[in-house]
């Protein structure tokens, strides 16, 4: 089978989990042939790619900025003279009604399965048309008709009136962002040797990374499996960029994001979240139930294994905190609750690892406001304490000399201690759970889903009660033992890369087992022969007759 795998730029040769992923899932299907087509800033490399894989696109060309540069490309050209007068029409419908989509005060989304369409979707498969006939228009979508288009719509009756507010340098920076959005219409990946001859599109991430399969199965009928581990639309609403954008500009992102979404789950044969928490903001944005298949994310068992399996590792009075330092972590809750913990139970102590990240101001900055915050609430005992164990709260670097590996900090903790406000799929919880170690966390996003009742959840924000389930545990050696038994068992059952492998094995093979036969250029035509043509002898031609008896003369 011939899948074509969409990317939003990266793989192969990604840090991260959706490339750990998207390598795990070639290397552990190597009977399937995997075509890599992917889009964005990334410049993907073909080294260390298994044989069962090739790049076979990638997309996303700096797209010119200025009416100078887009000449220098010439993109006005492209827009204003190339096209004639009649397909100016057709692109101006058409983007009219794609922003009448995204400007309207709702969007009705018709039930799946139907050959309804909303303006969006309607404007879109226009545009998808006219980019393939055409051989493309990134200069239409950032020309002047485009901006006049997009003002007319937000300011027409029924609009919404965030829309109705935005001001011109809203017009020219949501137009730039739909331009980037929408130039996967303009790539040449529409062709019988390129999406028209894959199987089966799947797109690691829904919204504009599955947009080239939302046109191969316009095009060809191709089925479009999406799968999300990381809702899109959610994490362009938690965007850090968000807060530096007008509040029009920020209504009009936030429509297309969801209008796009929408369709895109409306066309898609199979939906693959990674839990409940992404399955509900589908069916939030219109996916049919039916056609959703939970596959838990898979992750290596093995490299936990050891420390799984020894009982009698870990240091009995130690929590142990995982993961990105960021705000959305609330370790300023988890200090509040440690020193609760440590005002009742003096021998306890609370180990913070941090993960490196790729946005290190962020994360210093907020790192040093936890440090400061930890030395306020521990002054006698943080003052001149550096060496490891003499402070109550310590602060490391995963790789460090404290914590060289995940294991190594995991091995350490008698309790693993998650307190976010946001998470997805908390995968530091799994860790944690392959260790056997048990577990306190708040009731975020996919964590209870992932914990089942092998571990104690408490609401965020609330330090009291992360401090009550913390001390529960540390004080009750066996019940601690029960719950990390517990929780190994589960995580071994549902989070490993097998059970995800075995899963996307049936999806593959159920969803070729539905697509229509299509005939590509050069497979011939099944029977158009009969099997008799390749035995010896006459079988093709009728015996001539005797004319005595009328019999086939032997």
């Amino acid at each position: 089978m011939r899948i074509g795998l969409l990317t939003e730029g990266g793989f192969p040769g990604a840090t991260g989990a959706s490339g750990l992923w998207c390598d795990r899932l070639v290397r552990g299907l190597g009977q399937h042939r995997f075509e890599v087509y992917a889009r964005g800033d990334g410049d993907p490399s073909p080294d260390g790619l298994p044989p069962n894989a090739r790049i076979a696109r990638t997309g996303d060309r700096p797209a010119a900025t200025s009416r100078i540069e887009r000449a220098a490309f010439g993109e006005d050209r492209v827009s204003r003279k190339a096209y004639g007068r009649r397909d100016r029409r057709r692109f101006t419908e058409a983007y009219r009604a794609l922003a009448d989509g995204i400007c309207a005060e709702a969007d009705v989304v018709p039930a799946a399965g139907t050959t309804s369409e909303t303006p969006f979707s309607a404007g879109l498969h226009a545009l998808a048309d006219l980019a393939r006939e055409r051989g493309g228009l990134p200069g239409a979508l950032r020309s002047d008709d485009a901006v006049r288009t997009l003002e007319a719509a937000c300011r027409a009756p029924g609009a919404r009136r965030t829309a109705a507010a935005a001001g011109l340098p809203d017009h020219l920076a949501f137009a730039d962002h739909l331009e980037r959005a929408l130039r996967p219409l303009s790539f040449d990946w529409y062709t019988e040797d390129a999406l028209g001859a894959v199987d089966v599109c799947h797109a690691t991430a829904g919204g504009t990374t599955a947009l080239p399969g939302l046109l191969a199965k316009r095009f060809f009928g191709t089925p479009l499996l999406v799968t999300e581990y990381g809702v899109g639309l959610r994490a362009h609403y938690l965007a850090p960029d968000a807060a530096d954008r007008s509040a029009p500009l920020r209504a009009l992102l936030a429509a297309l994001h969801g209008r796009l979404a929408a369709e895109t789950y409306r066309q898609a044969a199979v939906l693959t979240p990674g839990d409940a928490h992404a399955r509900r903001w589908q069916e939030r944005c219109g996916a049919d139930r039916a056609r959703i298949t939970t596959v838990h994310p898979g992750m290596a068992a093995e490299r936990f294994a050891e420390v799984g399996e020894d009982e009698e590792s870990g240091d009995p009075a130690t929590l142990v905190w995982i993961g990105r330092v960021e705000p959305a972590k609330d370790l300023v809750a988890l200090l509040h609750a440690f020193a609760d913990v440590r005002a009742r139970q003096p021998d306890a102590r609370l180990r913070i690892v941090a993960v490196p990240r790729a946005d290190e101001a962020c994360g210093n900055t907020y790192l040093a406001h936890c440090k400061a915050f930890a030395a306020q609430l521990f002054p006698d005992e943080a003052a001149g304490a550096h060496a490891v164990g003499e402070n109550p709260v310590t602060f490391e670097e995963l790789g460090g000399p404290e914590a060289p590996t995940l294991e190594d900090a995991y091995a350490s903790a008698a309790v693993v201690v998650l307190s976010s406000v946001v998470e997805g799929f908390p995968t530091s919880l799994v860790e944690a759970m392959f260790c056997a170690r048990a577990t306190v966390s708040t009731d975020v996003g996919a964590v209870v889903e992932v914990i089942g009742g092998t571990g104690l959840v408490v609401p965020p924000r609330n330090p009291r009660a992360l401090a009550d389930a913390c001390l529960a545990l540390l004080r009750d050696p066996e019940r601690r033992h029960r719950l990390g038994a517990a929780a190994r068992a589960r995580a071994l059952e549902l989070f490993t890369v097998e059970q995800n492998l075995a899963a996307f094995r049936g999806i593959y093979l159920e969803l070729l087992s539905h697509a229509p036969v299509r005939h590509r250029p050069g497979d011939g035509v099944p029977f158009a022969h009969p099997a008799e043509a390749h035995v010896p002898g006459s079988w093709t031609h009728p015996a001539p007759m005797t004319a005595a008896t009328g019999a086939p003369d032997a």
